[in-house]
């Protein structure tokens, strides 16, 4: 007789749930793990005649290469960086702050609409928004420069020709995408609170500030530690498309980051081991952040990745 705890006897009994979880895990195994096996290059002379195990070892020569050797290195860990804290200042909480909106409109219709208008820059082509901000932001005929100049009387501004523009520019396209399709989850943990915690804060004289900040904001507290522990792990990379189409010469100051770099070294010059190098810097960089903000989440709530 088959064991009831045993795997063939739960693969059968849930054999259904498997079946829908076996292409998602297709997926990871196949484009996430299997090309980790690639990492190796990062330590050889990598070329693509002799293959992987015909390359020649080379130790740590890209990494010395990268943070000793070239000079433009850390410039594109501070521009990365930089883009990335903003990113958290402004772009993380921008979401939590618009759910928390929506839950307060009592107009169900005016809500839908606002909800469905919100979401749909999210369905936008990164090529797109880029074609819309370059447009918009053109000295000659962009409406941000009609505005400045026929409103306000100023001269027209280059935004996309200075570096100091970059910045804001990237982040403030980034909300403006992201937002609305950022508040479902937090959305859905609005609606799993007890509608209980309202009434009884009502009954104790609770105004709908005091129950939005103690019950709404609370409530919401563990998705958010959930989503900023993700985000920490993204923190080395950005947005590679939006700002491969938005960045020039003129700006490159701020504008240049390490995936760009990386893009240009590897694809565009194929120096293919320092290009998987650097890549391998910003995964790592990644894995101890989250693994670090993982273990504060655990140790000071009850809310954690693992």
């Amino acid at each position: 007789m088959q064991q009831r705890n045993g795997i063939w006897y739960v693969l059968k009994k849930h054999k259904a749930l498997y079946l829908l979880m076996l292409p998602g895990i297709l997926y990871y195994i196949i484009f996430k793990y299997v090309p980790m096996y690639g990492v190796v290059i990062a330590f050889q002379d990598y070329s693509i005649g002799r293959g992987i195990l015909g390359s020649k070892f080379v130790g740590f020569k890209h990494f010395i290469e990268f943070f000793y050797v070239n000079p433009d290195s850390w410039k594109l860990i501070r521009n990365t960086v930089m883009l990335n804290v903003y990113d958290l200042l402004f772009h993380f909480p921008a979401p939590i702050i618009l759910a928390i909106l929506f839950h307060e409109l009592k107009n169900k219709m005016f809500k839908r609409i606002a909800q469905s208008i919100s979401y749909m820059p999210h369905f936008l082509s990164t090529v797109v928004i880029a074609g819309i901000l370059v447009t918009f932001l053109s000295p000659q005929t962009g409406i941000i420069n009609f505005l400045l100049v026929k409103v306000f009387g100023m001269e027209p501004i280059l935004f996309l020709g200075l570096p100091e523009w970059f910045r804001a520019i990237y982040v403030s396209s980034e909300i403006w995408q992201k937002i609305g399709w950022g508040t479902i989850l937090y959305l859905a943990a609005i609606a799993g609170i007890d509608p209980t915690l309202y009434e009884a804060a009502k009954m104790d004289g609770a105004n709908r500030y005091h129950q939005m900040r103690h019950i709404t904001f609370i409530g919401m507290v563990p998705v958010m530690i959930i989503l900023f522990v993700l985000t920490l792990g993204h923190f080395m990379e950005t947005g590679f498309q939006k700002i491969l189409l938005l960045y020039n010469s003129m700006n490159y100051e701020t504008s240049d980051v390490i995936n760009t770099f990386v893009y240009r070294r590897g694809i565009l010059d194929a120096d293919f081991s320092f290009a998987t190098a650097v890549g391998l810097f910003q995964s790592v960089i990644g894995l101890i952040l989250v693994i670090g903000a993982n273990r504060i989440a655990r140790k000071h709530s009850e809310t954690s990745l693992w």
